[in-house]
């Protein structure tokens, strides 16, 4: 979960976020070579004294200052869209979670499993216990095993929503109307947080997501508890 002092992307914990934590070190790090080599030519040109009157212009430095940022912006293009088309993809999951937005909590449902559904709202600060995280518990959390494959349909019964989970690398708008989805594997249990992405009202703020990834026989076991 990301605190006040992480400044960067939060710890993967899933195929998809592993890929995205690649991709921003891959496009730092060419931007800290492009900023190194601009500062350089900077400071040189400023620091010589040396000018010649007579150059009007010079056609192999201006193709050269067309090519190379055109390969550079090739190497940051390919892997983006590698990346697009892997968060698109869904093939074959082994559950299907579907996620409804409302003003202002969620409502899950598990199709698959007896039609398990039910509301989540976010525990008020007053009767969080101890160990709670203020304004990110919720009464009912989403449970799921991690190591499969789940498919998320997502959806709004009013206005704009979005189910983002950044530790999982999804963010999935809530259209009224309208069914996205996604697929995500988690790597291993824990708890995982999110929240709404989308501005949808005066308690836009206070619409937490909790995840809670646990083993096939837990989550078998928790579904039967639920569907009585």
């Amino acid at each position: 979960m990301a605190t006040w002092s992480n400044l960067n992307l939060q710890e993967s914990s899933s195929p998809l976020m592993e890929q995205l934590n690649f991709f921003h070190d891959h496009s730092i790090l060419i931007l800290l070579i492009i900023t190194c080599s601009i500062s350089y030519l900077m400071v040189a040109m400023i620091s010589n004294k040396i000018t010649n009157r007579f150059l009007m212009e010079n056609q192999l430095v201006e193709m050269i200052w067309t090519v190379i940022p055109g390969v550079i912006l090739i190497f940051i293009a390919l892997p983006s869209l590698r990346i697009l088309y892997l968060l698109d993809e869904v093939t074959a999951p082994s559950l299907t979670l579907k996620t409804i937005g409302h003003q202002w909590y969620w409502s899950y449902e598990y199709s698959d499993f007896m039609n398990v559904e039910f509301d989540s709202y976010m525990v008020p600060p007053s009767e969080n216990n101890q160990s709670d995280f203020r304004l990110l518990e919720v009464n009912n959390r989403i449970v799921l095993p991690y190591n499969t494959q789940t498919r998320i349909l997502v959806t709004a019964a009013d206005v704009l929503h979005s189910w983002a989970m950044p530790s999982l690398g999804v963010k999935v708008d809530a259209n009224p109307g309208r069914i996205n989805q996604t697929s995500f594997l988690i790597n291993y249990p824990g708890l995982f947080y999110g929240q709404c992405s989308e501005i949808c009202g005066s308690v836009h703020s206070f619409m937490p997501i909790v995840l809670e990834s646990t083993t096939k026989n837990s989550f078998i076991n928790w579904l039967l508890k639920n569907s009585e």
